[in-house]
């Protein structure tokens, strides 16, 4: 089979290679998904686990990608829950080879069905974004309806998610980000937006809860805005700045069969839209994520398909 593998730590995006790879083994409770469409972050070639296994052993060259949409392909031994043929999305192992290939194995827990209504570019663009915010601002932030909450990169992937989980359950949202993102946080239904260039931050006024996904200064700062008795959410590192009468919390988010049910729920109810921005094939990938090709020409997430809407109705037949 194909897939985009990486050998060298050091060479980050620059490393992304094509590559013909062995047909991938179901261990017991896996699943191999035939990869219909898949998402990519440049930032999880930092991570330990694209490298090394769960024992800390040397994995390269590894398939990063961790975002997936596809069909079941093959059981493996004990598992349950799903079918041969059926759609699927969710998220790929953190320590194994992931989604960027047109087989992976995956734990059957991590994914859940995906309805016919709702497209694979979709999908893929819906479970780390969708997991994360939901998680961040429900289990972590325990955001409830009239409270306050300021969300930095409300415009991309996961911030754009975010701000309409959160003014779905009907709370106040404060949007952050660069000039140009005004339109789309506002559009997405923010309550105000709060330029990070131009604007003092620190004049947004309390909240009940901050969802950063940027880190650094923003994050420090951001401690001081937190209202007595609430949170400050991050993804992006563990926090600094701590706030003076509230909690602090920095996570990685988890797989979850029953709240990825939820968020595709969401999106055919028109309640949710994930932001695709530039769709691309597997052969394309490292030129579309090379270094210095700056961002994508379409805002949004960029999705790798790999199977194409064609070739999946002609399987079909």
């Amino acid at each position: 089979m194909q897939a985009i593998t990486v050998r060298n730590r050091d060479a980050g995006a620059g490393g992304l290679a094509l590559t013909e790879l062995p047909y991938p083994h179901a261990a017991e409770n896996d699943v191999i998904v035939r990869v219909h469409a898949a998402g990519f972050t440049r930032g999880e070639l930092t991570w330990p686990g694209t490298w090394t296994d769960r024992a800390g052993r040397d994995r390269t060259p590894s398939v990063p990608g961790h975002e997936l949409s596809g069909v079941v392909a093959e059981l493996g031994y004990g598992t349950t829950g799903l079918t041969v043929g059926q759609r699927v999305f969710g998220l790929a192992d953190w320590t194994r080879d992931g989604s960027l290939a047109e087989y992976t194995a995956v734990e059957a827990r991590n994914l859940a069905p995906l309805p016919s209504d709702v497209d694979h570019t979709v999908a893929a663009a819906l479970s780390i974004a969708g997991l994360t915010a939901s998680q961040g601002l429900f289990d972590h932030g325990r955001l409830t309806a009239g409270q306050t909450v300021l969300i930095h990169g409300a415009a991309g992937s996961v911030g754009s998610v975010a701000v309409q989980l959160a003014r779905d359950v009907g709370a106040r949202v404060i949007a952050t980000g660069r000039s140009a993102d005004r339109d789309t946080a506002l559009g997405l239904g923010a309550d105000a937006f709060v330029d990070l260039q131009a604007d003092r931050l620190e004049e947004t006024g309390d909240v009940d809860l901050v969802f950063d996904v940027i880190g650094g200064e923003i994050l420090d700062r951001s401690a001081a805005l937190v209202r007595a008795g609430g949170t400050l959410v991050t993804i992006a590192e563990p926090p600094r700045v701590k706030p003076g009468d509230g909690r602090a919390v920095f996570f990685v988010v988890e797989p979850d069969r029953a709240r990825l049910a939820d968020i595709v729920q969401r999106v055919r109810d028109g309640r949710l839209k994930p932001i695709v921005g530039e769709v691309c094939s597997l052969a394309e990938t490292p030129a579309v994520f090379a270094p210095g090709r700056g961002r994508p020409g379409r805002p949004g997430r960029t999705i790798i398909r790999i199977v194409s809407d064609s070739a999946a109705e002609a399987g079909r037949r």
